[in-house]
C-alpha cells in the first residue's frame, strides 16, 4: 500500500487537461451506470458551521477502483490561521478490497473540485459566439480559488482579458500565479469581479446567499461554493447545471434554496453526465449558464486512481508494511 501527502501530490504536478480527461471519463461512467455511489451522509456535532462527509464509490470501467473519501470542513479554522479543509482518501482494489492506497492530501481533493470544473469550462468553450477575450471574476481565493485559478490560466491562455478577485481576507498578489499578475486587480466588492464577467466563480465559505445581480448574458458561472447566489439568479436565466441533483438538492445550496423558494425541479436541471457538447450547444446563447456541483465521490475515487497510477510509473509515495 502506498502512502501520499501533499507534497508528493505537488511533485507529480497538475495537467489541467489531463484532469478534466479523468472527470469526463467518470462522467461516462456514470451515464453507463458503470459506477456505486451512495447518497454521502454528513456528521455534524458543535458548531453547525461544521461538517465531516463520508464519500465511498465504485467507479467502474478502466479506472475499476473503491474507495472513499474523509473531508472535513471547519470553517472556523481560518479564524485560527488554520486550514479549512482537511481531506483522507483511500482507495481499494475492486476485486478483492485489498487497500491500495492512503492519500492524506487535501490537495487531491481540491485538484478534483478545480478538474470537474475544467470539465464543464472546456465543454462551455465548444459553444459558438464566445467572446475572443474574456474578464475573470472570482469570489473567495483560498485554496481551492487558487487552484481553479491556476486552472482558468491553462485552458484560457491568451484569451484572459483581465482577472478581478475579490476575498473578504483580502489578497496578496504574491499568491497569484506569477504569469497571470500582470492581468489581475484585487476588487474591493464582489460586485466588481461579478460585473461583466464572462467567467465568474465562486470559491467561498459563504452560508447563504448574497448575489442578487443579473449575469452578464451567455456567461459562465461556476457555483463552485453552492451557496453564494439567491434564488433570482432564475430570473436571468434557465440554463442550471448540476453534478447530480440528489446530491446537491440539500444542505441548503441555492439549489435546494432555488427547489424550495421558486419550485425548480430536476426535470429542469442538466445534469453532468448528459453534458455532452450537443448539449452545451442548444442551451440559450442569450442566457448564462450556472453549473452547481456538490461533489461526486466518483469523481474523487477516479480522480484518485489516475495519480495512484501516475506515481507509480514516477515512484512517488511512501510504500508501507502489510
Amino acid at each position: 500500500m502506498r502512502y501520499f501527502n501533499d507534497e508528493m501530490i505537488d511533485s507529480l504536478g497538475v495537467d489541467w487537461h489531463a484532469a478534466a480527461d479523468v472527470i469526463d471519463e467518470a462522467a461516462q461512467l456514470l451515464a453507463a451506470k458503470e459506477f456505486a455511489q451512495p447518497i454521502k451522509p454528513y456528521l455534524r456535532y458543535g458548531d453547525s458551521r461544521n461538517r465531516i462527509i463520508a464519500m465511498p464509490a465504485y467507479v467502474g470501467g478502466e479506472v475499476d477502483t473503491a474507495g472513499i473519501k474523509w473531508v472535513a470542513s471547519f470553517p472556523g479554522n481560518l479564524e485560527q490561521g488554520l486550514q479549512r479543509a482537511h481531506s483522507m482518501t483511500i482507495l481499494n482494489e475492486a476485486a478483492t478490497g485489498r487497500p491500495l492506497a492512503v492519500f492524506n492530501a487535501a490537495r487531491i481533493s481540491g485538484i478534483r473540485t478545480a478538474g470537474v470544473s475544467a470539465s464543464v469550462l472546456r465543454r462551455y468553450l465548444s459553444r459558438d459566439g464566445l467572446p475572443d477575450s474574456w474578464k475573470v471574476g472570482m469570489v473567495g481565493y483560498g485554496p481551492i480559488g487558487r487552484l481553479h485559478l491556476r486552472m482558468i490560466g491553462e485552458l484560457l491562455g491568451d484569451r484572459i482579458s483581465s482577472i478581478v478577485l475579490y476575498d473578504l481576507r483580502g489578497i496578496s498578489l504574491e499568491d497569484v500565479p506569477e504569469a497571470l499578475r500582470d492581468q489581475v486587480t484585487v476588487a474591493a466588492s464582489w460586485q466588481e469581479a461579478y460585473k461583466d464577467a464572462d467567467l465568474f466563480v465562486t470559491c467561498t465559505v459563504s452560508s447563504e446567499g448574497y448575489i442578487d445581480l443579473a449575469p452578464k448574458a451567455g456567461s459562465l458561472l461556476l457555483n463552485v461554493s453552492l451557496r453564494d447566489f439567491t434564488p433570482d439568479i432564475l430570473d436571468h436565466t434557465s440554463s442550471i447545471l448540476v453534478d447530480d441533483w440528489e446530491e446537491v438538492c440539500r444542505e441548503g445550496t441555492d439549489i435546494e434554496r432555488m427547489h424550495l423558494e421558486r419550485g425548480l425541479q430536476e426535470s429542469e436541471t442538466l445534469p453532468i453526465s448528459d453534458l455532452t457538447t450537443e448539449a452545451m450547444q442548444a442551451l440559450p446563447s442569450t442566457e448564462a449558464v450556472m453549473f452547481n456541483p456538490m461533489g461526486m465521490a466518483v469523481f474523487d475515487i477516479a480522480m484518485a486512481a489516475y495519480y495512484y497510477r501516475l506515481a507509480e510509473t514516477q515512484d512517488v509515495g511512501l510504500t508501507l508494511p502489510d
